[in-house]
């Protein structure tokens, strides 16, 4: 029975004999209705909303819902959403205590020390946002304060960032974290 429908619509398609009460759709369209006159290459239709519609055979097609009936769908499931691997690892920690940036830090002195670090952070800071990383955590540890002006210096000269010491006191925090916007 199936088979008779489809040679049906075949048939339809390359003879395009309307008649009345046919359901039809246009093509390219999101228009349909039920034919209620043919006038030589012009088919009149009514659609759902009592409008009338005229079109050329040529840019109708027939609707059989008998065709669908019998196919079973089936639902996929909905692809999740992807995270770079990036984002699944912790934050990118960065130490700048001098004895673990080089290897004979009694050597320096240090104005040579605080430049070395400074560079450190920069290059870190540059890193970060060419790998689109999120968070950065800047460990300077906790001292006289000069290591900490200075990362708090470079911090607020930078922009598209944010930070924050991880403690509540300032003074008492021995890293600032800090995240890229």
């Amino acid at each position: 029975m199936r088979r008779s429908k489809i040679c049906r619509l075949l048939n339809w398609e390359k003879n395009k004999e309307v008649k009345i009460k046919d359901q039809v759709s246009v093509i390219d369209e999101n228009l349909s209705g039920t034919v209620t006159s043919v006038h030589g290459n012009r088919v009149v239709f009514i659609d759902d909303y009592g409008f009338t519609h005229s079109f050329r055979k040529d840019q109708l097609v027939l609707r059989e819902h008998s065709l669908y009936e019998n196919l079973q769908l089936q639902k996929k499931p909905e692809p999740g959403k992807t995270k770079s691997k990036k984002h699944h690892k912790k934050h990118f920690v960065l130490d700048l205590h001098f004895g673990k940036m080089v290897t004979h830090p009694e050597r320096y002195e240090s104005f040579e020390r605080l430049f070395i670090q400074k560079e450190k952070l920069l290059e870190t800071i540059a890193y970060c946002r060419k790998n689109n990383l999120k968070k950065l955590e800047i460990i300077h540890g906790i001292g006289d304060g000069t290591l900490q002006q200075m990362v708090q210096e470079v911090l607020i000269s930078q922009t598209g960032l944010d930070f924050r010491n991880t403690a509540i006191l300032h003074h008492q925090s021995g890293s600032v974290m800090v995240e890229f916007i």
